[in-house]
């Protein structure tokens, strides 16, 4: 049990600005652990974002309570995963030969394509947030769509192929396994068990958002394996934040369509 700890708090320290004052050894089982740990750390985080809406909810004003949420929800993560959105971005609208694309993913300068996009997901994601929260949808779904998100992180990393021997996507593939990807789904299958009243479950809204990230991850991983011959950490982070997005999107469908 005790990689079990370590491989969670190496997950704590890379996915999130969480203060961990322990030094975790980084080992094939502790790194095996962390990635298992992936969903976790976004429950975590989408139960501090869910906690504070529900303190704040009847006191802030709908926009300024869904642009708090949204800062906080960067803040929490570091913007880690915004980073490798701005960096597939500009190699994207590059539209540069394949070796040139990569040279842009790793240059640390930002273009004007990749300023775009973030602009124009956090944009959607606040929205977004505004719409629901003006709803009265359950705060519930800022719980579940970060860890569904990093749930499709570790997806990606076990069913995409590496585009290179190289950096940070490697080094997690090295020891992921098929039943990693099953043993990070079990804390998302508590929480969709225990929230009240097993609504989440009983509407088939948690069935609906499963199958859309599957499709998402599908689209997203031949894109990318067209675009660069496979995957990195940079691209790994752009479609954890896609997916948030995306999951958010089908959340609000959800909604309106009763």
């Amino acid at each position: 049990m005790r990689e079990a700890g370590y491989g969670l708090l190496l997950a704590i320290q890379f996915l999130t600005r969480l203060p961990v004052p322990v030094a975790c050894p980084w080992t094939p089982a502790t790194s095996r652990w962390a990635l298992r740990c992936y969903p976790l750390v976004g429950l975590l985080l989408g139960a501090i974002l869910a906690s504070i809406g529900a303190l704040l909810q009847s006191v802030l004003p709908t926009p300024m309570l869904a642009l708090l949420l949204l800062s906080l929800w960067v803040a929490l993560s570091g913007g880690l995963h915004l980073d490798g959105l701005m960096d597939v971005a500009d190699a994207l609208g590059s539209n540069a030969p394949l070796e040139r694309r990569w040279e842009i993913m790793k240059d640390p300068q930002v273009g004007s394509f990749g300023i775009l996009a973030l602009v124009f997901l956090l944009a959607w994601k606040v929205t977004l947030l505004w719409t629901l929260l003006e709803a009265g949808v359950s705060l519930v779904v800022l719980v579940v769509v970060p860890a569904l998100g990093r749930l499709g992180g570790v997806a990606l990393l076990l069913l995409a192929p590496c585009a290179r021997r190289e950096g940070l996507a490697w080094a997690w593939r090295q020891h992921l396994q098929r039943r990693d990807l099953a043993f990070s789904l079990v804390p998302l299958a508590a929480v969709f068990w225990l929230l009240p009243g097993g609504l989440f479950l009983a509407s088939g809204l948690a069935a609906l958002l499963l199958g859309c990230l599957l499709l998402f991850l599908l689209g997203y991983g031949l894109l990318m394996s067209r675009a660069f011959g496979g995957i990195n950490g940079d691209i790994v982070g752009a479609a954890i934040e896609a997916a948030e997005l995306w999951l958010l999107l089908i959340v609000w469908v959800w909604w309106v369509s009763g």
